[in-house]
């Protein structure tokens, strides 16, 4: 459940009602056409309905408002659920999007508190998910084995303040690990070779209550399921 705050940052793991400088909003234009945007004292930002100035139209206004661009058209202004960064986030590379994420999160059994372990941090869209998830109490361990994408990965988190709820480590978990050890509730691994970094993930998980999934298989499983239950097999199958 998200937490309702009027304070002075914004977070994706809690919410407050009105837009403050340094936040990050969406911009909301349609279903189709939405984008993600730094909130700044005396900035501006153009959209195809005209200028949105962020002192006088955004700053102090409650999140998703009504808000009419210099050409007299209007857009919402929308508070970035991970569900939303999702659909608005840079790829640095292939993401999940939040069908795949509700089934691992059920499949993981995450909750408040929950400590999980990820490989690969990739775009950090299941990232935000989870983090939202554990949020208060619960931490994730994402291990990113590309430099520059495990920086702009700790960068984001920064400026979505949970960078206190996700620590990232810029290294190759197929060799490395997790770098933690008997803590986690939960690992998930999306990597091209996750059969290499299955006993890094019996080591970082808990001795009890152990959840493990491997994306590859999760996919396949899904695909088995979908040919399974297609009309034409089960044709195949009464005339058997």
């Amino acid at each position: 459940m998200c937490q309702f705050k009027n304070i002075n940052s914004m977070s994706f793991a809690e919410y407050k009602e009105l837009i403050e400088h340094g936040d990050t909003a969406i911009i909301f234009l349609g279903h189709d056409s939405m984008f993600p945007v730094s909130i700044q004292q005396g900035g501006q930002t153009q959209t195809k309905y005209g200028v949105i100035r962020h002192s006088s139209d955004l700053i102090g206004k409650k999140y998703g408002s009504k808000v009419t661009c210099s050409k007299g058209g209007w857009v919402y202004i929308l508070y970035p659920t991970p569900e939303l960064w999702t659909m608005n986030l840079p790829h640095r590379t292939q993401i999940l999007y939040s069908t795949d994420i509700s089934i691992i999160t059920m499949m993981l059994e995450l909750k408040p508190g929950s400590v999980v372990c990820e490989s690969g941090t990739g775009s950090g869209s299941l990232s935000h998910a989870i983090i939202r998830t554990v949020a208060p109490t619960g931490h994730l361990y994402t291990v990113e084995f590309h430099q520059q994408r495990a920086e702009k990965a700790m960068e984001e988190f920064q400026q979505h303040k949970v960078s206190h709820l996700v620590t990232v480590k810029n290294q190759d978990v197929c060799k490395e690990g997790f770098g933690v050890s008997d803590i986690a509730d939960a690992v998930f691994l999306d990597i091209p070779s996750p059969w290499e970094a299955i006993r890094h993930a019996k080591s970082a998980l808990k001795s009890e209550d152990q959840h493990l999934v491997n994306f590859l298989l999760l996919r396949r499983l899904m695909v088995v399921e979908s040919a399974l239950s297609h009309p034409a097999l089960s044709k195949s199958r009464e005339h058997a």
